[in-house]
């Protein structure tokens, strides 16, 4: 391990102390009991706004199309997809023409929504969201635009600000945004072939992380590949997560890139958390609800003979949500403790989030969090605030609006999380950025002066780190290109009264952080500042 990540490592535990033994386990907010739809797929835009939208498919909902519009060919005049205004707490209707049910996404390099596929008209269709404050943008589709029907595919952003689309239902290849040219087709990928279930399929929405030597890390079903996109050729296979159980759609567990430090790969892990035992999909639609997955696997990606750590949720739990917060902890968040993902088979609602503490010893990783009221189950998401909340919406485990005479409703409503960290008891450790500004663009391998203050106290600059977080498009319990990265320090020094100067390196490369709009956070002793955009280009 090199000096700059064990400095990383050895910060992380130390800042863990701030909000260990005895703190507050969050607080539950409801933001908007009804925003018209239901939230099956979420993105932060660098606007400090949330695309949201579910599916064509549903019915009427219950918010109408902008002026007065109807959907083409469609007797339906209701919207699909909102944005969601972060500031103001309010919701405006967007147009989406065809089905995006069950789709995916990411952010592009210059902060635009990418999204892709869908289902029936929208198979092969991309939609952009170019954000806006005004209230003027809205959805264009580019019809046809993929060459395979992407439908529970998986989008991840690459170092040259391409997106790969991997997978989708009987769909064993992967393929590009944009295209080279318009002769550019799909490309076989055989390692989903050999992780399909018949008639379960089991490896849906595969987990995927740009790994640092540039590879794709690809998780599908029960085990994982190393994949060089550029030549087609496996680099690695991973060992069988132990169990044998699966984790991918419809088992749905879900999984993060642990937060990067350092800038040459060592101790990059990824977490696979959670999801439904073998055959528990066909059980539940027998009726038989068996009980969630209750393990997490934890792998180094760059090991030279990599091996599955295993570890206890102090919960079961199938359909969550893994969040990166912005001192380095995961939250799992949302999901059900009984049965499987797909229409009517989730049972016994999951209230409390659990924080993951990777840095912690393997003993005190795990801390249940504050419960809430609402169910999430299937079609729930999650997502993070620049403040530091994390927003959850949707549970529509219905094929149409359902609100009454069933065992849980369509939900509408959003709901807010906050973390211990946004305890009043701990506002005297929370740092104000002064400087760069928001929106600022960096470069890769850059020294970079981060300026902020604090409340009059002892400084101890051992306890400072900056982190990057790129946020993620988020369906079906997993969020698509997400990523936290712990800044190299350089230095830190008081330069005024409770003023002070960290400076770090940004990421060596596009390998660590692809290009696009990420959110900057100042963490001191576990808790983090209001994070600004920055973006590297």
């Amino acid at each position: 391990m090199s000096l700059v990540s064990l400095h990383a490592v050895v910060l992380l535990l130390l800042l863990s102390v701030a909000i260990s033994a005895g703190a507050a386990v969050g607080k539950w907010d409801l933001l908007l009991s009804d925003i018209g739809i239901s939230a099956m797929h979420m993105q932060l835009l660098f606007s400090d706004r949330v695309v949201i939208f579910d599916s064509t498919s549903f019915g009427r909902s219950k918010i109408s199309l902008p002026g007065g519009k109807c959907r083409r060919d469609q007797n339906d005049c209701t919207a699909h997809s909102v944005e969601y205004d972060i500031v103001n707490n309010s919701v405006r209707p967007l147009t989406v023409v065809t089905n995006v049910w069950c789709s995916s996404g990411a952010a592009s390099p210059g902060g635009s929504l990418i999204q892709t596929g869908g289902y029936s008209d929208g198979y092969t269709s991309v939609r952009v969201f170019n954000t806006c404050t005004d209230n003027s943008c809205d959805w264009q589709e580019i019809k046809n635009a993929l060459k395979k029907q992407r439908w529970y595919a998986t989008d991840q952003i690459l170092p040259d600000g391409r997106q790969i689309i991997i997978g989708g239902r009987r769909q064993f290849s992967y393929e590009f945004f944009p295209k080279g040219d318009h002769t550019e087709g799909s490309f076989t990928l055989p390692f989903l072939i050999e992780t399909f279930e018949k008639e379960i399929e089991n490896n849906l929405y595969p987990f995927v992380f740009l790994n640092v030597d540039g590879n794709l890390f690809i998780f599908a079903n029960n085990r994982a590949i190393l994949f060089d996109y550029t030549t087609g050729k496996v680099v690695k296979r991973y060992p069988e997560i132990p169990g044998g159980h699966p984790r991918s759609y419809p088992s749905t567990g879900s999984a993060v890139l642990l937060p990067l430090t350092g800038n040459n790969g060592t101790g990059t892990e990824v977490l696979v958390c959670g999801g439904a035992p073998k055959g528990s999909y066909t059980k539940a639609k027998g009726g038989d609800f068996v009980a969630a997955l209750d393990s997490c696997g934890r792998i180094g990606v760059n090991d030279e003979n990599p091996r599955w750590i295993m570890e206890k949720m102090p919960i079961n739990r199938t359909m969550g949500d893994m969040v990166l917060l912005p001192n380095g902890d995961v939250l799992i968040i949302n999901g059900a403790g009984e049965g499987s993902a797909g229409w009517e088979l989730g049972r016994s609602p999951v209230l409390s989030p659990v924080l993951y503490k990777p840095n912690n010893p393997v003993t005190s990783r795990f801390e249940i969090q504050a419960a809430g009221t609402t169910p999430r189950l299937y079609h729930s998401t999650a997502v993070l605030f620049r403040d530091g909340r994390v927003m959850v919406g949707g549970n529509n485990p219905h094929s149409h609006y359902s609100f009454t005479s069933v065992l849980f409703p369509t939900d509408f409503s959003l709901e807010s999380f906050s973390p211990a960290y946004l305890s009043p008891e701990f506002s005297y450790l929370r740092s104000t950025i002064v400087a760069p500004q928001s929106h600022v663009k960096i470069g890769w391998n850059q020294t970079l002066a981060v300026k902020f203050t604090l409340p009059p106290q002892r400084f101890d600059n051992s306890a400072v780190a900056v982190t990057l977080y790129a946020p993620p498009f988020n369906t079906h319990s997993f969020s698509m290109n997400q990523r936290l990265l712990i800044l190299a320090p350089l230095n830190v020094k008081a330069i005024g009264k409770s003023l002070y100067q960290i400076r770090v390196r940004t990421p060596v490369s596009g390998n660590f952080a692809p290009p696009g709009y990420y959110i900057l956070f100042v963490v001191y002793r576990h808790i983090p500042s209001e994070g600004i955009w920055v973006q590297i280009n």
